[in-house]
């Protein structure tokens, strides 16, 4: 190899992980963000709940997670930094909705569940990348002359 080619950092199996939780997270921020919109158009519950229908709190909370859900599936599919921002943003409100305001919205414990794993996952993922670049950082200093 010349001193003049590029050379591209190896990415490490946990990276490649990483991206294929992230996407497939994606995937289901896409798919929760499409029962929202079903919601919202009467598409689901055979009508009963659409937009005009719905009580005033439900219609902020759906119209809110109907477009966060989508906006961060796209954000994580392409892995770029706010992707996972806006998840945050849209399972706190779906954990503040089915936790803590049941009497409005019900409870859905299974929704708190799965919120609950990813960003334990999502946590367990950038642990371990970012003590594999300190490794790599401690590494590549002590071999300076």
């Amino acid at each position: 190899m010349s001193l003049d080619s590029v050379q591209l950092p190896k990415v490490s199996l946990a990276e490649t992980l990483f991206t294929i939780f992230l996407r497939l997270v994606a995937l289901g921020c896409f798919w929760f963000g499409l029962n929202y919109w079903a919601l919202l158009t009467g598409y689901s519950y055979g009508g009963i709940a659409r937009f005009d229908l719905l009580p005033v709190p439900w219609r902020v909370v759906a119209t809110t997670l109907a477009v966060a859900y989508p906006v961060a599936a796209l954000g994580l599919w392409l892995l770029v930094s706010w992707g996972p921002v806006i998840w945050a943003v849209a399972a706190t409100t779906e954990i503040v909705m089915y936790g803590f305001y049941t009497h409005i919205f019900g409870e859905k414990p299974i929704i708190l569940l799965l919120h609950g794993v990813v960003a334990l996952t999502f946590v367990f993922f950038r642990v371990v990348i970012a003590h594999r670049r300190y490794r790599q950082a401690h590494a590549a200093r002590n071999d300076l002359p």
